[in-house]
C-alpha cells in the first residue's frame, strides 16, 4: 500500500510503527459554530481512510480533538451572552448530529482541551527546561530556530519564512518566527497556570493529546491542507524539540473545497453549513461528490457534479434494491467479509476513489445483468458493492423481510402471472410503500 507523505513530498509504501495496528490522529473542530461543508472533507476523508484500514483487517486506534479553548468561543460566548462551556458544548453536541448525519463512524477518542490542561502545563514546562521555549510577561513562546528541519512538511526554508513573519513583529518574541504555547490573558474564560491567567496557543494542544493517547509517534497525522503551515509544521517542531521525532511517520492532508470555483467563504456567500447542506443532498450524494475528486486535489462543488453523484446514487439504490429482493425471496445472504482485489489495488494507490466510483458503477452494470439473468452469482457482486459502499460511507438499505413481506411479495409475483392487474397494482404499492420495491 503507498500513501502520498506531506512529510517527504512523495508517496510512499505504508509501513505501520507496530504490526497490524495503526494509530492515527486527524484535527477536529473548534468549536465556536456550526461547522461548514468544508470542515466535513477531512472527517469524510479519514473516515473513509479508517474504515479501509479496518477492512484491511488492522487493528485501529483512531482520535480527533475539540479546541474548546479559544478566542473565537470567548466572542461567541460574549455575543450570545452565555459561557464559553455552554457555547463549545452546543458546538460539540451540533458536531457529532453532524457525523451521525453524514454516516461516520464512532471512533476511540476525543479529547478536549480543557481536560487537558495539567498535561499540557507540563509539556511546556519540559519545554521550557529543555530551552526551547521561553516565558515574557505570561505569555510562553516557542523557539524556532532552535528546530534545524524546521519547514520540512510545508517544503519552505526558514530564511523565507522568516522575511514573511516580519510583516507582523511582536515586540515581546525573540524572533518573528516563534508561536505561542501559552497566551496570557484577562477576557473571558482564563485558565490558572504556572505563568499567570491565559489560556493554551493553538499549535500545542494536539501535539499534548497525542502525546497523552499514543504515548510516542503515531503512524499517520491527518487534516486539511490549510494545516498544513504553520500549524502542523509547529506541532513537528514541538516534537521534535522534546522527543526527537516528526510526531507522525505518514502526514495526509486533503485539498480545499471551492463552490462553482470559487474558494467558500462568508464574503462570497458561498458559506455552506454541513447541517444546511444534507437538507438538500443525501449524504451518500455529498460523499460520492467529494469521491469523485481524489482527497488530495482541490474539491469543486458544481450543480453538475452533484447531479452527476444523485445519478450515481440512485443506481447503486436501485440496483441493490432489486439484489435485496432476489436475497431475500431465496432465503441468501450477503458476505459482509468478501474481498475485492480490484477495489484494494485503487485504494492502494493513496485512496484512489475516482477510480473506485469508476469501478462500483462497472460492478453496478454487471449486477443488473445478473439479476435480468436470475444469475445466483449476483450475491456476491452486490456483496462486493455493500463492501466498497460501506468502507465509503455510503449507505443502502438491505433489509432483511419479515415472512409477511416475504408473502405479499409472492402475492404480488402471483396476481401478475395470473394477469390480475388491479390486485397486482394494489400489492405493488403496498410494497413501495414498505421500501421493498
Amino acid at each position: 500500500m503507498f500513501i502520498y507523505n506531506s512529510l517527504t513530498n512523495k508517496k510512499e509504501e505504508f509501513i505501520p510503527i507496530n504490526k497490524n495496528k495503526i494509530t492515527m490522529y486527524v484535527c477536529g473542530p473548534t468549536v465556536y459554530n456550526y461547522v461548514h461543508i468544508g470542515n466535513m472533507r477531512p472527517v469524510i476523508t479519514f473516515d473513509m481512510v479508517y474504515k479501509y484500514f479496518k477492512y484491511l483487517g488492522y487493528d485501529v486506534t483512531y482520535a480527533s480533538n475539540f479546541t474548546d479553548i479559544n478566542y473565537k468561543i470567548t466572542k461567541a460566548a460574549i455575543d450570545n451572552n452565555v459561557t464559553e462551556r455552554e457555547i463549545a458544548n452546543k458546538y460539540i453536541e451540533a458536531y457529532l448530529e453532524d457525523l451521525t448525519s453524514y454516516n461516520c463512524a464512532d471512533i476511540d477518542y476525543r479529547p478536549r482541551v480543557i481536560d487537558n490542561l495539567d498535561n499540557i502545563f507540563n509539556f511546556i514546562s519540559k519545554l521550557i527546561e529543555k530551552d526551547y521555549a521561553y516565558v515574557v510577561d505570561g505569555d510562553v513562546y516557542f523557539r524556532v530556530k532552535k528546530i534545524k528541519d524546521y519547514g520540512i512538511l510545508s517544503n519552505q526554508n526558514i530564511e523565507e519564512l522568516e522575511s514573511g513573519a516580519r510583516v507582523e513583529v511582536d515586540k515581546k518574541k525573540e524572533d518573528a518566527l516563534d508561536f505561542a504555547l501559552w497566551r496570557s490573558s484577562s477576557e473571558g474564560e482564563v485558565f490558572d497556570s504556572p505563568w499567570g491567567k491565559g489560556i493554551p496557543g493553538w499549535h500545542t494542544e494536539c501535539v499534548v493529546m497525542i502525546d497523552g493517547i499514543f504515548n510516542g509517534k503515531i503512524d499517520i497525522h491527518g487534516g486539511g491542507i490549510d494545516l498544513q503551515f504553520p500549524h502542523h509544521e509547529n506541532e513537528i517542531a514541538q516534537s521534535m524539540a522534546l522527543h526527537n521525532h516528526h510526531l507522525a511517520n505518514y502526514w495526509m492532508h486533503n485539498g480545499h473545497i471551492n463552490v462553482d470555483g470559487q474558494k467558500m467563504s462568508k464574503s462570497l456567500n458561498n458559506f455552506i453549513l454541513a447541517r444546511d447542506f444534507i437538507k438538500n443532498y443525501s449524504s451518500n450524494v455529498i460523499k460520492i461528490s467529494m469521491f469523485k475528486t481524489h482527497y488530495r486535489l482541490p474539491l469543486n462543488f458544481t450543480s453538475d457534479l452533484l447531479n452527476e453523484a444523485i445519478n450515481i446514487d440512485d443506481k447503486i439504490r436501485n440496483v441493490i434494491k432489486s439484489a435485496n429482493v432476489y436475497r431475500n425471496v431465496n432465503n441468501l445472504e450477503f458476505n459482509a467479509n468478501i474481498k475485492d482485489d480490484i477495489f484494494e489495488k485503487y485504494m492502494n494507490d493513496d485512496f484512489n476513489t475516482p477510480n473506485v466510483i469508476s469501478y462500483l458503477l462497472e460492478l453496478v452494470k454487471k449486477l443488473n445483468e445478473l439479476i435480468r439473468k436470475n444469475d445466483n452469482n449476483l450475491i456476491d457482486v452486490a456483496s462486493k458493492i455493500l463492501v466498497i459502499c460501506d468502507v465509503l460511507g455510503l449507505k443502502y438499505n438491505v433489509d432483511k423481510w419479515h415472512k409477511d413481506d416475504i408473502l405479499l411479495y409472492n402475492n404480488w409475483i402471483d396476481a401478475r402471472n395470473n394477469k390480475d392487474f388491479d390486485k397486482a397494482d394494489l400489492l405493488r404499492k403496498k410494497l413501495i410503500d414498505k421500501n421493498i420495491l
